[in-house]
C-alpha cells in the first residue's frame, strides 16, 4: 500500500470515529437498541471512491471501532459485527463505483430491490415489530430515496454506478449488522443487558440501518466528491 493511502486510512479512520460520535445524537435503534443512527456513512464512501476499497474500508473499521469504543464499549461486538460490516460496505462501494454500469438494465434491478425492501417493512409492520409511526417515517425515507436514486443516475450518468454501489454496499453491511448482533445476543450479552433476543430483531436492525444511513450516502456523496475532484484534479479516476 503506498504511503498516500496509509495516510488516509489514518484520516479516514479519524474522520469517522470523531464526526460520527458527534452526530449520532444519542438516537438508537427503537425498541431495541445497539445500533445507533449514523450520518457520518459518507466519510469512508468518499475515501472510497478516491482512494480505492482497500482504503475506504480499512478506515470504516478503524473509525467504527474507536467509536464503538466510545460508546458501548464493548470490543468484542464491535471486532464480530461493527468491523466487518462497514469494511464490506465501504469495499464494495469503493469497488463498483469505478465501473461503469448499463442504467436501464440496473434500474429494473433497483426497483424490485425497493419492492423487496417495502415487503420487509410490511411484514415486520404486521407482526407488531414496527409502530405505525416508525413504519410512516420508513416509508418518506423510502420513497425519497428511491426517487433520488433514480433521478440522479438518470440526468447524471456518472454518478449512477455510485449510486448503486451505495445501495449495494450498505444492504450487504445491514444485513451482517443484523445478522450478527442478533447471533451475538445468543451467545453473549448485549451492551444493552439484553440475550437470546428473537430473529425479528435482526430484521428490524436491517431496516434500521439501511434507512437511517442510505440517504446521506445518495445525497451527501456525489457533490462531496464533486468537490474533491475539483479540488484536487489528480484524484479523479476513470469507470471501466
Amino acid at each position: 500500500m503506498k504511503a498516500l493511502n496509509i495516510v488516509a486510512v489514518g484520516v479516514c479512520g479519524v474522520l469517522y470515529a470523531t464526526i460520527g460520535y458527534l452526530t449520532y445524537l444519542g438516537i438508537f435503534c427503537p425498541v431495541i437498541g445497539v445500533v445507533r443512527f449514523w450520518p457520518s456513512v459518507v466519510i469512508p464512501a468518499v475515501f472510497s471512491v478516491l482512494f480505492g476499497p482497500v482504503v475506504g474500508g480499512l478506515g470504516a473499521s478503524i473509525g467504527i471501532f474507536i467509536s464503538d469504543m466510545l460508546i458501548h464499549g464493548n470490543a468484542l461486538l464491535s471486532l464480530l459485527v461493527g468491523v466487518p460490516a462497514n469494511f464490506a460496505c465501504f469495499y464494495i462501494i469503493g469497488l463498483l463505483s469505478r465501473k461503469k454500469i448499463d442504467w436501464k438494465q440496473t434500474r429494473m434491478h433497483i426497483t424490485i430491490g425497493f419492492i423487496l425492501l417495502a415487503l420487509a417493512m410490511y411484514v415486520a409492520y404486521l407482526h407488531g415489530q414496527l409502530s405505525l409511526d416508525v413504519m410512516r417515517v420508513f416509508l418518506v425515507v423510502f420513497a425519497l430515496t428511491y426517487a433520488l436514486v433514480m433521478f440522479i443516475g438518470h440526468r447524471w450518468a456518472r454518478w449512477g454506478s455510485f449510486e448503486v454501489a451505495s445501495l449495494l454496499g450498505l444492504t450487504i453491511g445491514s444485513l451482517i449488522i443484523g445478522v450478527g448482533v442478533w447471533g451475538f445476543s445468543q451467545f453473549f450479552i448485549l451492551p444493552t443487558g439484553e440475550r437470546y433476543l428473537p430473529l425479528y430483531a435482526s430484521l428490524l436492525w436491517f431496516l434500521w440501518t439501511f434507512f437511517t444511513e442510505i440517504p446521506f450516502l445518495v445525497v451527501l456523496g456525489p457533490p462531496i466528491l464533486e468537490a474533491c475532484y475539483k479540488a484536487f484534479p489528480t484524484l479523479r479516476w476513470e469507470q471501466k
